[in-house]
């Protein structure tokens, strides 16, 4: 992406979010959708004057949104890092870590881009495009082609590639490249896996790809970088940062999951959140906390995920909502928001244990609901051993539950409507695994997910909060909220969220808080 005249920002924008900076009020987001049948690719344009601005004031609001390349020395960074300010002249700004290294600079080895927070998915004109970002960044192509992947989605090979293209700049290829290698240099940087280890955890299927594509895109091979890189690493454990942009609630986070736990599948010990996992036959540990160094959260995963790492991130991700932008968020909640700016709204490391925890929690008590996710946990999950006495099981599949009877759902405490809500569910996630994946269209998925017996609004609602991660959604049929606004009508509730939007999850997490 080369540098672009001002005058061209004029044309159709699309997001325009305004940064307060010394220098008086800039504009650093431009999103210039060209006309249709122009010919051209429509991406994302940014302000280098602006970006400019957002970098030499290290703004965290922006941090991971984009990266600033630099000509004189052939690296690219966040725009925190800590690095000496470099001259205007010598800045190129991209919209994403694929964009910049396509363009040739090489990641930054002290603000390491790998690490960055994401974008939020409402920040995108197109959710499809998202959403393949997202398959893409979960390691998808690492199993199936981009047609399979096409397929999955219900488009067009020809049509996936377009809308890559078009939104982030980049071929779907470049895109897994890119996230191979900086997977790589996660591991290379933070753990002492074998070079050949990290080779395949990073998705490439053999070293010699692996050491090619290094040396191309990075000009040195992984041993060399390895040495360069230093960090700290542990031989029998992996630990990695993951970076938001402040303020972060974490106690709010954990006080949010600490209700709504499956007993031995997790559990919050000092103010860590500890996890069991399955990912593709590979099967550990996990726990979260506050990192020391940074604004970031600490992972730490077991040995036997270590060729899981780049899902098992990605689900942290979406689980502490690292992506979210929460000055932009509060700005738009006003006083409901004033009291934590921080509040996070809080998704899914898996979808189908959300799905069931909500249906589960269908028209009970928080409290009582959990109890029975115990239970259903131990019913139909299976034993595993791990370090800490509080995990000693895995979730329960979809599989394996629908396999079940309704008898065994009664045993633990389900009545006989739930339980049967509770198989349609498994039954349908058993065989459509991607079916709480939003693709491209949420409302239509959310229209989907309510055509399963037992699936209302407030659990379609529910689902699009969190395992899609959707931060628009808005269960306005929910007790709690209507208790919190005062208001019986449920028509009166969504005409009175309609100052909240797109962020009306983040509106629904504030409301819930107050009764807690």
């Amino acid at each position: 992406m080369t540098q672009n005249n001002p005058l061209d920002f004029l044309k159709t924008l699309y997001f325009l979010f305004p940064l307060v900076l010394p220098t008086g009020e800039l504009h650093v987001r431009k999103w210039l959708a060209y006309p249709a049948g122009s010919g051209q690719h429509a991406r994302m344009q940014l302000d280098p004057e602006s970006c400019y601005q957002a970098l030499i004031s290290r703004d965290s609001r922006f941090d991971g949104l984009m990266f600033v390349g630099v000509s004189s020395t052939g690296i690219y960074c966040r725009l925190i890092c800590n690095s000496r300010r470099p001259l205007k002249r010598n800045c190129t700004f991209y919209p994403n870590a694929a964009a910049a290294e396509q363009a040739g600079f090489r990641p930054c080895l002290r603000c390491r881009p790998e690490i960055a927070p994401g974008n939020a998915l409402v920040d995108s004109r197109n959710r499809l495009a998202v959403a393949l970002g997202r398959r893409i960044e979960e390691g998808a192509l690492n199993e199936i082609s981009v047609p399979a992947l096409a397929a999955q989605m219900g488009i067009s090979d020809r049509h996936l590639r377009r809308v890559i293209q078009e939104e982030f700049g980049i071929s779907p290829n470049k895109m897994l490249e890119t996230q191979r290698l900086l997977t790589a240099k996660l591991l290379l940087t933070d753990t002492k896996l074998p070079v050949t280890e990290v080779a395949y955890a990073s998705g490439f299927a053999s070293l010699r790809r692996f050491n090619d594509a290094f040396k191309t895109n990075y000009r040195l091979n992984p041993s060399q970088f390895r040495r360069g890189a230093g960090g700290s690493k542990a031989a029998d454990r992996f630990v990695f940062d993951l970076a938001y942009r402040p303020p972060l609630d974490w106690e709010a986070l954990l006080h949010f999951l600490d209700r709504r736990l499956y007993a031995g599948v997790e559990a919050i010990v000092d103010s860590a959140y500890l996890r069991t996992a399955s990912i593709k036959g590979h099967i550990g540990w996990i726990r979260v906390q506050p990192s020391s160094r940074r604004d970031a959260l600490a992972i730490e995963i077991s040995p036997e995920l270590g060729r899981a790492i780049p899902a098992v991130l990605t689900r942290v991700r979406r689980l502490f909502d690292l992506g979210a932008e929460p000055e932009r968020i509060a700005q738009r909640l006003g006083k409901l928001a004033a009291s934590s700016p921080g509040l996070r709204l809080p998704g899914a490391f898996d979808g189908y244990e959300v799905a069931i925890r909500a249906v589960l929690g269908q028209q009970i008590s928080v409290k009582a609901a959990t109890t029975i996710a115990g239970r259903f946990a131990a019913a139909f999950g299976e034993p595993v051993e791990t370090p800490f006495a509080q995990l000693r099981l895995l979730m329960p599949t979809a599989q394996r539950v629908a396999r079940a009877s309704a008898a065994a759902l009664a045993k633990i405490g389900v009545t006989s409507a739930r339980a049967n809500t509770l198989l349609g569910v498994s039954r349908a996630m058993a065989q459509n695994p991607n079916l709480l994946e939003p693709g491209a269209n949420v409302e239509q998925a959310i229209v989907r997910l309510k055509t399963l017996p037992g699936i209302g609004e407030w659990t379609a609602q529910y689902l699009a909060m969190r395992a899609f991660s959707w931060p628009d959604a808005f269960p306005a049929t929910d007790l709690g909220i209507r208790k919190a606004l005062g208001i019986d009508d449920e028509r009166k509730i969504i005409a009175h969220a309609q100052i909240w939007r797109p962020w009306r999850g983040y509106a629904a997490m504030h409301l819930w808080r107050t009764l807690a």
